[in-house]
């Protein structure tokens, strides 16, 4: 899956909510990173900082709190225009995240590659970007992010309809 968005830049500053754990970690997940192709990368997914004030829908209570981690590798490292790093629990996909300058904006291209185990999942990490991508405009725009929970319920409703309509039961 591929989305393609324009944020607010200075590349750079994109470039550090990708790559500091700690801005990372008010739009998706923290963790530490080690900026380099083979580089250890975890992600460490803790839901409740990004809605301290909401209750998970059923299923999601691990992400929510206390959270999840993963262990990944980059693979591909290329400040600031280019990330690219294992995803999941065996590392069976790849997201490349692509950041090209357009003025005072930057178009970001973020690519999630499924493999193997990781294609049934497709369905949860299609709204889970969606809502992370939306929270990483919010962040670098200075505007309130809006409702975490209700944000990604609403954009898995969505992905589950077109899943239905592509491949019928």
């Amino acid at each position: 899956m591929r989305f393609v968005r324009v944020r607010p830049g200075p590349i750079d500053r994109v470039w550090d909510y990708l790559t500091d754990p700690v801005k990372r970690a008010r739009w998706f997940a923290g963790g530490s990173m080690e900026l380099r192709a083979g580089g250890k990368l975890r992600l460490t997914f803790r839901h409740k900082d990004l809605a301290p004030n909401e209750t998970p829908p059923p299923g999601y209570e691990a992400h929510h709190d206390p959270g999840t981690t993963m262990e990944n590798v980059v693979t591909r490292c290329e400040p600031p225009r280019l990330l690219a790093f294992t995803f999941g629990s065996d590392g069976e996909s790849e997201v490349t995240i692509e950041l090209t300058p357009q003025g005072k904006d930057v178009q970001l291209v973020l690519t999630h590659r499924a493999t193997g185990g990781d294609i049934p999942y497709m369905g949860e990490f299609g709204p889970g970007w969606h809502t992370h991508l939306t929270l990483l405009y919010a962040h670098l725009a200075g505007t309130p992010p809006p409702p975490f929970w209700e944000l990604f319920l609403r954009h898995k409703a969505a992905y589950d309809q077109l899943r239905r309509a592509a491949w019928p039961t």
